[in-house]
């Protein structure tokens, strides 16, 4: 348990970046597969990137206020 622990810590190091990646994958996902969402397919680099500067918002936001 110690070794997952340590690999989770070095790459993600924190729950809601981990989660919040996951969510913006998957959706991403959607956007592609999913033919009635294909009007949204030339904003996905821009909606990629805007959810990522979020994610990582809302994790310094919560560094900041030093709630764990």
């Amino acid at each position: 348990m110690k070794i997952i622990k340590a690999i989770y810590n070095f790459l993600v190091g924190d729950m809601i970046i981990l989660a919040g990646v996951v969510i913006v994958m998957v959706l991403l996902g959607l956007i592609h597969l999913v033919t009635a969402l294909a009007f949204l397919r030339p904003a996905s680099s821009v909606l990629l990137i805007l959810a990522l500067l979020f994610i990582l918002a809302a994790t310094l936001y919560r560094e900041m206020r030093g709630n764990r």
